[in-house]
């Protein structure tokens, strides 16, 4: 049985991007319109067919006005900058990069085509230098990464009460030792002593988790990056035979099997995404488009999952999910 309200939170005081009037531009009649993807995900994922229905919606039509050019999809992390610059070679009119290390590469590949990046902080990533104008020609949707790796933070201790403990998987790619610190001291501050574990490719992932196990660690904290999204089944999975309670980044990752998590949908993530290429394929300058940030977020229980690992969640937190799966 599920359960579910939906909320708008203002994290930290920090809302959505306030944007400032833009011109509107037209889409030009008989024009086909080229992108290319800098990405580690296959296109097969959930957020991409949300991405290509947003820009329907819009009016570019995948074998109609829209051209998506090969080979740019679930691409190894070691070989974007390769594929980034095969793609700036195709000439597309704008490319679509998924996370901070395909935005980087992107960037290194070109300063002249518009880059649309999703990241988890466009400013802390280096991407753009202001959120309202990013200047360049990148421009984005950013996901308050920091911040929110901290609410997890939070809230997987409230999931194990008492935890004196807690572990955080990090991918030294993404999280920076500051970003690193800052979980440390909120963590201390409740007593609470944080040891981080680090994984940069697929397969650092299920050792650096054992590691963990061995430290003694009472609960994980899956940290935000598209290594661990993109490879969730071995995350999942050995949390569950570890019997580690665990949160992650996005609430889809507890309806797939994960115990909890907190954070907005990674399909409206990839929307917003779809709208801000739709208006620079129409003509806008991605430099003078502020960088939108998402305002609705969820915080996903998994019942079953506890179960799994023979884990009870406190009666009063699962009141207060906006989603439990039982």
């Amino acid at each position: 049985m599920m359960r579910r309200r939906e909320f708008i939170t203002l994290l930290g005081g920090t809302a959505a991007s306030v944007s400032t009037p833009l011109p509107l531009f037209a889409q030009e009649a008989g024009r086909i319109y080229r992108i290319g993807f800098v990405s580690a995900a296959p296109r097969e994922e959930a957020w991409y067919t949300a991405f290509f229905e947003e820009l329907r919606g819009l009016g570019f039509v995948e074998g109609q006005n829209l051209t998506v050019i090969s080979g740019g999809f679930g691409v190894r992390n070691e070989l974007l900058g390769e594929v980034a610059a095969a793609l700036v070679r195709a000439a597309p009119n704008a490319i679509v990069a998924a996370g901070p290390i395909a935005a980087r590469a992107a960037q290194a590949a070109t300063k002249t085509i518009p880059i649309l990046a999703a990241s988890d902080d466009m400013v802390g990533d280096g991407l753009v230098p202001s959120m309202r104008r990013p200047g360049g020609n990148t421009t984005g949707v950013s996901l308050l990464a920091p911040e929110l790796d901290g609410k997890r933070q939070d809230l997987i201790m409230e999931v194990v009460p008492g935890i004196r403990r807690i572990a955080a998987l990090s991918d030294p790619h993404v999280s920076t030792p500051q970003h690193l610190q800052s979980l440390k001291e909120g963590a201390r501050a409740r007593d609470v002593e944080l040891l981080v574990f680090s994984a940069s490719t697929p397969e650092e992932i299920a050792p650096a988790m054992n590691e963990a196990s061995v430290a003694s660690v009472q609960a994980l904290n899956v940290l935000a990056t598209p290594l661990f999204f993109f490879n969730r089944q071995t995350v999942l999975a050995r949390a569950t035979e570890l019997r580690l309670p665990a949160i992650y980044q996005w609430p889809e990752m507890a309806e797939q099997g994960g115990l909890a998590g907190y954070g907005p949908r990674i399909t409206q993530w990839f929307r917003q995404l779809a709208r801000l290429l739709a208006q620079v394929l129409r003509g806008a300058n991605p430099g003078e488009l502020p960088v939108e940030q998402p305002t609705r977020f969820e915080f996903v229980l998994n019942l079953r999952a506890a179960n799994a690992i023979g884990h009870e969640i406190p009666a009063g937190l699962v009141l207060r999910a906006d989603k439990v799966i039982e």
